[in-house]
């Protein structure tokens, strides 16, 4: 072999030398980045550790919280479900005295009924004893209300007027039902409430035709079959009388109260009349 040979044969192997240098610094590089990446994994779980632990750590400080706000709501419970206790068993106690209270008024009445009752029955036994006596009182009261009835309606006779025809003139009602009583005649009570209106008043019909209330007069037009008569100026429990064909019996028409636009009373009928009236007033 030259020189020259030589030569070229060590040219050629350190050339090829860095080759295989070019592969180790392949391999040390993805070495590299997987070691890289590797750490940036292990980085980043750490992270998401630290992160869920600090959660987790706040969540469970949430929950002591709150379970020491539902503590201190129990422990207030607890106090007031105390207090109300002790109310309720003081009511009790003063329930119970108030019982027994009631129980001592009880029998205290009850004894003292025992006693009214035992008066009540001696009371009995003396008034059976003198039973007798009493009848007799009570039939000389009867006696003296009976003479006291009398008394007063022969005084309320001696205060009503009479008329022309000697008829007792009724003032108000219960003098009306005083003669209506006695049966000697029949009453029929009207009131007339406005004027120039017609009422039926037993066989009369009756118109109020005007009113003076102060001085206490009215006028009233008054129909009998197919006849009219007016009456001027009549003052209260003044009597117009009418006639009954064929008896001398007067039919009596009385006003007792005069007021504005209106008048009340009575007509006093004979019991025996005939079923038609003849007008023949008296007065205008």
């Amino acid at each position: 072999m030259s020189i020259g040979d030589e030569r070229r044969e060590i040219v050629t192997q350190d050339a090829a030398a860095p080759r295989w240098v070019g592969i180790i610094v392949v391999a040390l590089a993805v070495v590299s980045l997987a070691a890289l990446g590797a750490g940036w994994t292990a980085s980043t779980k750490s992270k998401e550790l630290a992160q869920t632990m600090a959660t987790q750590s706040q969540q469970v400080k949430q929950n002591e919280d709150v379970l020491s706000q539902r503590l201190a709501k129990a422990e207030d419970t607890n106090a007031q479900l105390q207090g109300e206790l002790s109310v309720v068993t003081d009511r009790m106690k003063l329930t119970q005295g108030e019982l027994k209270k009631a129980r001592q008024q009880a029998a205290k009445i009850k004894e003292e009924d025992a006693k009214e009752l035992a008066n009540l029955q001696n009371q009995t036994t003396e008034q059976l004893a003198t039973k007798a006596s009493v009848d007799d009182l009570n039939k000389l009261g009867t006696d003296v209300t009976t003479v006291k009835t009398d008394l007063d309606a022969t005084k309320n006779n001696l205060q009503m007027a009479r008329g022309e025809f000697g008829t007792l003139i009724a003032k108000n009602h219960d003098e009306i039902e005083e003669l209506r009583r006695r049966g000697d005649r029949d009453y029929y009570e009207f009131t007339i409430n406005k004027k120039n209106d017609r009422e039926k008043v037993g066989e009369l019909t009756v118109e109020l035709r005007s009113v003076n209330a102060k001085k206490n007069l009215y006028t009233v037009a008054i129909f009998v079959d197919d006849a009219r008569y007016e009456k001027r100026n009549r003052s209260a429990n003044e009597p117009i009388y009418f006639f009954v064909h064929g008896s001398r019996a007067p039919l009596e028409f009385t006003v007792n109260t005069i007021g504005k636009d209106k008048i009340s009373g009575y007509l006093s009928v004979p019991k025996v009349n005939t079923a038609h009236a003849q007008a023949s007033g008296n007065g205008n």
